[in-house]
C-alpha cells in the first residue's frame, strides 16, 4: 500500500533527525507469507517504529499504550502504522479481540511481550498477551532482539548519534499440548517465547531470563520446551 511506503519514508526521516543509525540482521528469517506475530524486547519508545522498519510487509499492526495516542510525534506515527491502543495494567478484551481479527485478516502483528519498557535495560518477565494471541490465531512467531535503544535518549540529549541493531531470529510455533490450551498453560508458553527473544540478544540484556535453563538449552541447539514447563510449574 502506498500509505505504508510513505510512512516508512517519514519514519526514516525522523530516524535521521533524532540521530539514529539502524541495521537489521536476519532478514532471511522473515516468513514470506503473513500472518505471523513479531515478538520483541522493549527498552524505548522508538522500538515499535524501528521494528516497523524491519518488517517489509504492508499489512501491519501492533499494540501501543493508550498514553501515546495523544503524543504529538509518536501518536500519529503509531496510529498511521496500524497500532491498536491498549489500556496497560488491565485485560483489555476489546484490544485483544481486535488484534486477533487483524491477524486472521492476514496482518503482521508486532508486540513487546514484556508489556512495558524496561527501566534497567534488561529483559523483564514477559506477560501472557503474545502467547494468548498466538494460541487464538494459530500463527507462528518471529523473535526480534533490539540492541542499544536504551542508549538513544541519553545520547540524544547530548547530541550524540546512536547505532541500533535488530536481530531477527527464525520463526517458531508454540508446542502442541495435545489438548485444549488453558490459561494456566500460558506462562510456560510465555517463557518459551521470551527465551527465543533472549537468544537474539547479547548476554547483558537477558535480565530475568539470564539463568533460565530453557535459554541455555536453546543456546545449545536443544529443545527449550521441557524446561519451560518445569520452570513455570514452580515459579510463583
Amino acid at each position: 500500500m502506498l500509505w505504508f511506503r510513505i510512512l516508512r519514508v517519514i519514519i526514516h526521516i525522523v530516524r535521521v533527525c533524532i540521530l539514529l543509525t539502524y541495521d537489521v540482521l536476519g532478514k532471511e528469517n522473515i516468513p514470506k507469507d503473513p500472518p505471523f506475530i513479531v515478538v520483541t524486547n522493549h527498552m524505548s519508545v522508538i522500538d515499535t517504529p524501528l521494528i516497523f522498519l524491519s518488517i517489509p510487509n504492508e499489512k501491519w499492526s501492533s499494540f501501543a499504550g493508550e498514553k501515546w495516542a495523544k503524543h504529538l510525534l509518536f501518536g500519529p506515527i503509531l496510529r498511521w502504522s496500524g497500532a491498536i491502543f491498549i489500556n496497560r495494567g488491565e485485560v483489555d478484551r476489546r484490544a485483544l479481540a481486535e488484534a486477533i481479527q487483524k491477524i486472521k485478516d492476514g496482518f503482521v502483528f508486532g508486540l513487546a511481550v514484556e508489556g512495558t519498557r524496561s527501566k534497567t535495560g534488561q529483559m523483564q518477565r514477559g506477560k501472557d498477551g503474545a502467547a494468548y494471541l498466538a494460541v487464538k490465531a494459530g500463527v507462528p512467531l518471529v523473535p526480534i532482539g533490539v540492541v542499544n535503544t536504551e542508549q538513544w535518549h541519553p545520547n540524544y540529549k547530548k547530541f550524540k548519534p546512536t547505532h541500533i541493531t535488530s536481530k531477527i531470529g527464525p520463526a517458531f510455533s508454540l508446542p502442541d499440548l495435545g489438548r485444549r490450551v488453558r490459561s494456566k498453560d500460558l506462562p510456560a508458553y510465555t517463557h518459551y517465547i521470551m527465551v527465543h527473544i533472549a537468544n537474539q540478544l547479547p548476554d547483558k540484556y537477558h535480565g530475568y531470563y539470564a539463568d533460565s535453563p530453557a535459554l541455555a538449552a536453546l543456546q545449545r541447539g536443544e529443545d527449550p520446551w521441557p524446561d519451560c514447563l518445569e520452570i513455570e510449574q514452580i515459579t510463583p
